[in-house]
C-alpha cells in the first residue's frame, strides 16, 4: 500500500448526502477481487447516460455533462468533497478501490458510514471528518475559486481547480487562502498510511515470529503437519 505523508491535489465537489456504495460502484460490476480496473465505473449511473454493464467500451458512452466528475476542471481531481454519510448501503471493499483507482486519495465529510470508513484506511484512503459548517465552507471556497466573470465578454471562466494540501503527520489541511484545518485521526490508522501498511502489510512485519511460532508447533505437535 501507499505511503500517504503530505498530499497536494484539486477539489472535486460532490454536493450529496447519503452516497451509498452500489452509487459508487454498481452491483454489477463486482465481477473481481482485484483492487484495478474499478476507476472508469466509479460512479457509473452518474458519469453516463446509458445503463453500464461490464466489458462496454466506457470511451464510447454518453457521458453526463452536469455530472462534476465529467467537468475539465475536475478531471484530475484527487480529493472528494462530499455530505453527511458518505459510503452508507453494503460494506462491498469495491467502493473504495474504484475511488483510488479513479485517482481518489483523500475523502471530506462531515460522516461516514462505518465500515466504508473502515475500508479506507485499509486500501490507502484518508477520509478526513469535519464539522457541517467547515464543510459548508469548504463548497463555497470551491465554487468561488473556480468561477470568475470576465467582465468585457458577461461570461463564466472555468479557473485552475481549488487545491488542498493535506498532511497526515500534523492533522492538518491548508487551504489556498493558507487558512489552517486540524482534523482527528486515530493513532494507529494514521501510523499504518504513513507507513503504507495494510493488514497484509502489519502481518508481514511479524514474519520471523510467524515462523518460529510454525517451527515450534512442527515440534511440539507433528501430527498436525
Amino acid at each position: 500500500m501507499k505511503k500517504f505523508e503530505t498530499f497536494r491535489g484539486i477539489v472535486a465537489p460532490l454536493d450529496r448526502s447519503n452516497v451509498d456504495t452500489d452509487a459508487i460502484i454498481p452491483k454489477q460490476f463486482l465481477k473481481s477481487i482485484k483492487r484495478s480496473g474499478f476507476g472508469p465505473n466509479l460512479f457509473d449511473a452518474w458519469r453516463y447516460l446509458d445503463n453500464g454493464e461490464p466489458g462496454m467500451d466506457n470511451s464510447q458512452r454518453p457521458v453526463n455533462p452536469d455530472f462534476v466528475l465529467n467537468q475539465s476542471r475536475y478531471k484530475n481531481a484527487s480529493v472528494l468533497l462530499a455530505r453527511k454519510n458518505f459510503g452508507c448501503g453494503s460494506s462491498r471493499e469495491h467502493a473504495p478501490w474504484a475511488l483510488q483507482d479513479f485517482g481518489i486519495r483523500v475523502i471530506i465529510a462531515p460522516s461516514f458510514a462505518d465500515i466504508f470508513y473502515n475500508n479506507c484506511f485499509k486500501n490507502g484512503l484518508l477520509p478526513v471528518v469535519l464539522e457541517d459548517a467547515v464543510i459548508d465552507t469548504l463548497f463555497n471556497e470551491v465554487a468561488a475559486f473556480n468561477e470568475i466573470t470576465t467582465f468585457n465578454k458577461k461570461e463564466v471562466t472555468a479557473l485552475p481547480g481549488y487545491q488542498l494540501e493535506i498532511d497526515l503527520k500534523t492533522q492538518s489541511i491548508k487551504t489556498p487562502s493558507g487558512a489552517v484545518i486540524s482534523f482527528d485521526v486515530d493513532a494507529f490508522r494514521k501510523d499504518c498510511l504513513l507507513h503504507g501498511l495494510d493488514d497484509i502489510g502489519l502481518t508481514l512485519q511479524h514474519v520471523e515470529e510467524i515462523k518460529a511460532y510454525e517451527h515450534r508447533r512442527q515440534q511440539e505437535a507433528p501430527w498436525l503437519f
